[in-house]
């Protein structure tokens, strides 16, 4: 009986270690951007916004340029509603975008107007 345990677990183990997840590898998800024209006078720290109400910042765009920012790839499912805000330092208004409908490798533009 001891040698009939011994010869099966060799065989048990060698079964067991073909019954692993095999896993395909995956092409990387392409870049999704939001390129912020800032017109404004005040620097503005930008937030990506998602549907559930959790704020991820992104960066800080500085007054009279334009910056981009990629987008995190685990907020990006599909076709993925976000909203961004930017909230200008030094001062109390903090703006909030339309929703817009992102996916993987698109590149969205918000535009901050002067004033």
């Amino acid at each position: 009986m001891r040698r009939t345990t011994r010869n099966i677990l060799p065989l048990l183990l060698l079964v067991l270690g073909a019954c692993g997840k095999q896993t395909e590898p995956q092409e990387p998800q392409p870049r999704t951007t939001v390129i912020v024209d800032n017109q404004a006078t005040l620097d503005m720290n930008i937030y990506v916004l998602q549907s559930g109400g959790a704020r991820q910042r992104l960066g800080t765009a500085t007054a009279h340029t334009r910056t981009t920012f990629t987008i995190p790839p685990r907020l990006i499912f599909g076709l993925t509603p976000l909203r961004f805000q930017a909230d200008p330092i030094g001062a109390s208004r903090a703006p909030i975008s339309q929703e817009i409908t992102v996916q993987a490798g698109d590149a969205v533009t918000l535009r901050i107007p002067p004033g």
